[in-house]
This record gives structure tokens, sequence and C-alpha cells, in this order.
């Protein structure tokens, strides 16, 4: 995983509450293989028609929203399935954060584990920065984890709350395989005294 401390950049507004995992990511895409990335999938059915042409009307087809590596998004976000899919999709199109009042449990997780970083503010912040990007398209967003505060385009700060360990698994850029072998001589010098114990 890439460490994540600081990100400005362009948000996108997705103002649809209950965006499910299917939507980032139809189930029928979930077969491909991952070396071949799933950011190509993303919102496949909301930002294509059956021709494969990008739908106009969409967000993220948009110019102003195609560089964007923020999504402020409403309540549920990436509720429904288990799908770790639907985070490697929005990693390899390019986003880095989603920021909403509320995430689906399992996403939440499963983003935090892969270097994607899900914040929870309340409904009013999320409205505020919401209603910001979509009157100035292209504005930026300022996630800084290691103070852990979001910055709209107004210039208003926006604390939000994280796990502590997960917290010093993004900023250094490692996941718990990682932090675990992080303490391998230890683990291995344990190993040593107990075997010795034993003799």
């Amino acid at each position: 995983m890439e460490p994540f401390k600081r990100l400005d950049a362009v948000a996108l507004p997705m103002p649809v509450p209950n965006v499910d995992t299917d939507q980032i990511i139809p189930a029928r895409f979930l077969r491909k293989p991952r070396k071949d990335g799933f950011g190509q999938y993303l919102f496949n059915d909301l930002r294509l028609d059956d021709a494969g042409k990008e739908k106009t009307d969409f967000v993220l087809n948009q110019p102003a929203y195609r560089g964007a590596r923020v999504i402020v998004a409403d309540k549920n976000f990436a509720c429904g399935s288990s799908r770790e899919h639907a985070v490697y999709a929005l990693w390899d199109w390019g986003f880095r954060a989603a920021i909403a009042p509320s995430f689906g449990d399992i996403f939440y997780g499963n983003s935090l584990k892969n270097g994607f970083l899900p914040i929870v503010l309340s409904a009013e912040e999320v409205a505020s920065l919401m209603a910001q990007i979509r009157l100035r398209p292209g504005a930026h967003i300022v996630v800084d984890l290691e103070r852990q505060e979001v910055v709209g385009p107004d210039g208003k700060p926006h604390r939000f709350e994280i796990d502590p360990f997960r917290r010093d698994c993004l900023l250094k850029g490692v996941d718990e395989l990682d932090f675990t072998l992080g303490f391998r001589g230890e683990i291995e010098a344990f190993e040593k005294r107990q075997e010795m114990s034993w003799l």
C-alpha cells in the first residue's frame, strides 16, 4: 500500500443515498483478474449505456470531475454485499478517499485494509461540502490524515475520527500483515525462548 498522509484533490459529488456495492462494481465483473484492474468497471451501469458509451449526465463523465480522487457521498455509501472489489474499483480508478455521513460496515473495514480512507462527518457537514463542490465543479477538498481533518473549498476545517491503529497503518502504508511482519525479530526471539524452555 502507498502511505496516505495528505490529499489535495478534486472532489466528486454523489448526492444519492444507499449507493450499493453492486452499483460501484456490478457482480458480473467480479471474476475478472485483479491484475487487469477494476477501475474500468467502476459505476459501469451508471456510467455507460448498453453500447458502452459514456452517459453525459453521469457525474464521473463530466470533464470537471474526471480527475477526482475524493468522493463526497450521501448516507450509507457502499452498502450491500461484502465484495472487496468495490474498494479495488475505486482505488484503480484513482480515488483515495470518500466522505459520507455513514458507510456500509463491511466496505468501511475493507477500505481501511486496502489503503482507501472512508471519512465519517455529520450529515450537515457533508451537505455543506456537497453544496460547495456542486456549485464549483472541479473544486478541491483537502484530506489531512495526520491532522484528522477535511478542509472544504471554503477553507473551513472539519475534524474526523479514526481508529488509531488504522490511522497509523494508513500513514505508514502498511496492511495488517506488513504490520505484523514488522515484529519479525521479536517474534523469532520469542519462538527461540519458547523452544529453549521446552528442552
